[in-house]
């Protein structure tokens, strides 16, 4: 019996896909279009769901690994951090995986092609999906993606270990109760320097497999159904090869709230034209009909078929077991032990120290006999794990952590403090009732540790969570409810404070910022996350986490939150001083840089050299930052454009080197064209990024160097 062409390992992916597809019905082929494709018996095609999450670990399907979430492994500044995550994530998805295929479970979230990373810019803080995101910068959230990416999809020649995808494609960040109909209108320069840089290092270095559009408009076109998008500049300038999928249930909008179309057929057929391959969701059943009324043609079906099958061979589905190198990862790779020894140390990475007044941080456990945490997010397990989250086999709050690491060394008592978000705890009452025991707690204890914020039920996607504000969006930055009232009863009780946060973007904090000595932003740290801040705040553990996104004063400060111009809008614009900028965190140990210089030029490239040396008493880690100023008017303040985390023991020293391509020193002019201007170009090597604010904070700025470029403006990567 001859085999069948599409089980012939000797050829490419992309052939055996093809011979598959030739076989198929126009039917068969159109339900393969839709996320939850049924199985074609007749071929031995089985059933297979596309949809799966894993933004920091396998999402929705039972036990796994729940690393904190994105914004927080932003936080750490560390991309060889990213991988090892994604690795260990993808390595529990294959064998959850393998255990799911051995008892026929074929149900969403039980797939190998996940909806990971979300690479959008997180523009502004009211943004509920935010935290989804590796913050505001669009450099830092290409080299994660990127090490995110490779991490997933695994570094075998042949097999992908599992396919990640970059959403949501393209200039997507809220509001997110007008996604279904909201138009992003954007300058070509911004498009360019801002909104698309992260996904072009995510397809082009990252080698991602799959894209997936966002549900708003973009300069009026339907992202799912944009030419420029996904023809012009995803296939054209980029050379995706991968795959392109809907967000789910988006394709509906077209007609229904876009009104770029007018009807089911019409929708279908501008999507599928425009290289939506995945439907998430069941429009794409009026194929059929487009394809019989002449709106789209059988080979453009055929296209996407193939590319959605070629992902699926990638990943060995159709191969013998023992060739597919990842297909012998069984469960018992799900939730080990080293798994969480992982989870912990990732969680403490992320935490940034956000203020240390007089070394109040770490706590003395010999000196410190009553400890008082008081605080709505204390033992709340949903501040943990933000959203798209697994389920971990164990949780461990913040008040659980301390109570642990205390043991007997300490007595730790305990007060909610406040609602989370409302005026009181017991509906009964007459409102704010647990202050009485607030006041009580910290009048016994000799250091308060408040544990304030947000959880995913205040921010998160659009009918996701049972949001209580906006759909998911924050109305303002401020802590909600009755929180900041309990902080300053707190601080009034003369006894010294400790402000934890927990939530996954910026909050405004500027009366504890002036009257608590200290600060710590764990975000939503993950199961362990409990564990994570207790060795921060006792000293197992020196934080070395910088901030992803910026911290402002008040929701004043910002922009129009459906105003895409990036004009006032992160460390990147903004004019004003920043409360916590961009980039900072301070230690516990302390850092000096010298020797610091540059070799090269702008139009070849720029290494950039430092000794960084740990001047302290602590062992600890540091990201050296690199950030250029371009001569372009009313261009960016400055930009990210390298970083190195280098870990060293007290009074150790490391030569850090940091090469900067001429890309790093282009800038995209109004045209959205990338130009290297004439003139002076200033490059700041340190360790944060050279605001004033960041200046007074750390008590040291970067060092300043300065390159002339002469000549004509030149275009690059035109």
């Amino acid at each position: 019996m001859t085999e069948k062409a599409w089980l012939d390992e000797s050829k490419t992916f992309e052939e055996r896909a093809q011979a598959l597809v030739g076989e198929m019905t126009l039917e068969e082929k159109v339900f393969q279009t839709l996320f939850n494709a049924p199985a074609i018996e007749r071929l031995g095609v089985p059933a297979y769901n596309y949809w799966n999450e894993a933004l920091h670990g396998v999402a929705r399907a039972g036990v796994a690994t729940v690393f904190p979430q994105a914004i927080g492994l932003a936080a750490s500044f560390d991309e060889d951090l990213l991988e090892t995550v994604a690795d260990t994530i993808s390595t529990e998805a294959r064998g959850k995986f393998s255990m799911q295929q051995e008892f026929g479970d074929t149900d969403i979230y039980k797939g190998l092609t996940f909806w990971s990373p979300n690479v959008n810019i997180f523009r502004d803080p009211r943004w509920g999906r935010g935290h989804e995101t590796f913050g505001e910068d669009p450099y830092l959230s290409g080299r994660l993606g990127v090490r995110f990416i490779r991490g997933m999809q695994g570094n075998d020649e042949k097999y992908m270990k599992v396919a990640a995808c970059a959403k949501h494609f393209a200039v997507h960040s809220g509001p997110e109760d007008q996604r279904h109909s909201f138009n992003a209108v954007v300058s070509e320069q911004d498009l360019r320097e801002t909104y698309l840089p992260a996904f072009h290092a995510c397809v082009t270095e990252g080698k991602v497999e799959a894209v997936m559009g966002a549900y708003n408009r973009t300069n009026g076109e339907a992202c799912n159904g944009s030419k420029k998008l996904l023809v012009d500049i995803l296939r054209g300038e980029w050379k995706f090869g991968g795959h392109v999928t809907s967000d789910c249930w988006a394709l509906k909008d077209f007609h229904e709230f876009h009104m770029v179309t007018k009807n089911q057929e019409e929708t279908v057929a501008l999507a599928m034209n425009c290289g939506c391959d995945l439907n998430c969701g069941n429009l794409y059943v009026h194929l059929l009909q487009a394809v019989r009324d002449g709106l789209v043609e059988e080979s453009t079906i055929d296209r996407a078929v193939t590319r959605l099958f070629t992902t699926r061979m990638k990943l060995g589905l159709f191969d013998k077991k023992e060739e597919v190198p990842y297909a012998s990862i069984g469960y018992d790779q799900v939730d080990t032990a080293a798994n969480r020894a992982l989870n912990l140390e990732a969680s403490r990475r992320t935490i940034c120290l956000l203020k240390n007044a007089g070394n109040l941080l770490p706590l003395d456990l010999s000196k410190i006999r009553t400890i008082g945490v008081i605080g709505p997010n204390a033992d709340n397990r949903k501040a943990l794990v933000g959203n798209y989250e697994g389920t971990a086999s164990e949780y461990v709050t913040v008040l659980e952590g301390i109570r642990e690491a205390a043991g007997d060394n300490a007595r730790i008592l305990f007060s909610e403090g406040c609602h989370l978000f409302r005026d009181r705890i017991q509906g009964l009452s007459r409102g704010n009732d647990r202050m009485a025991e607030a006041k009580a707690v910290a009048e016994m204890s000799d250091v308060v540790i408040a544990v304030m914020g947000l959880d995913p039920g205040l921010e998160g996607e659009e009918g996701d969570q049972g949001n209580e504000f906006a759909s998911g969006d924050k109305p303002n930055l401020e802590l909600p409810g009755l929180q900041e009232q309990v902080l300053k009863t707190l601080v009034e009780s003369g006894k010294p404070v400790v402000l934890v946060l927990l939530g996954g973007s910026a909050i405004a904090v500027p009366y504890a910022d002036e009257n608590i000595p200290a600060i710590l932003d764990a975000w939503y740290p993950g199961a362990q996350g409990g564990r994570a801040v207790a060795d921060i705040l006792f000293g197992k553990a020196c934080p070395e986490g910088k901030l992803p996104v910026t911290f402002y004063r008040t929701t004043e400060e910002l922009p129009a939150f459906t105003e895409y111009a990036m004009k006032g809008r992160t460390y990147r614009y903004m004019k004003q001083p920043a409360l916590y900028p961009f980039g900072y965190g301070l230690s516990y140990t302390t850092w000096s840089l010298s020797d610091v210089k540059t070799e090269g030029s702008v139009d070849t490239g720029v290494v950039c050299r430092a000794v960084l040396t740990n001047t302290g008493k602590m062992a600890g880690a540091q990201t050296v930052q690199v950030y250029v100023k371009a001569p372009l008017e009313d261009g960016p303040n400055t930009q990210l454009k390298g970083l190195r985390k280098v870990r060293l023991q007290p009074g150790e020293s490391a030569e850090v080197t940091i090469s900067l391509d001429k890309e790093a020193f282009g800038v995209y002019n109004n045209s959205g064209v990338r130009v290297l201007l004439p003139g002076e170009y200033r490059i700041y090597i340190g360790i944060s990024q050279p605001d004033g604010r960041s200046a007074d904070l750390l008590g040291a700025a970067p060092e300043e160097i300065r390159l002339i470029r002469e000549g004509a403006e030149t275009v690059i990567n035109g």
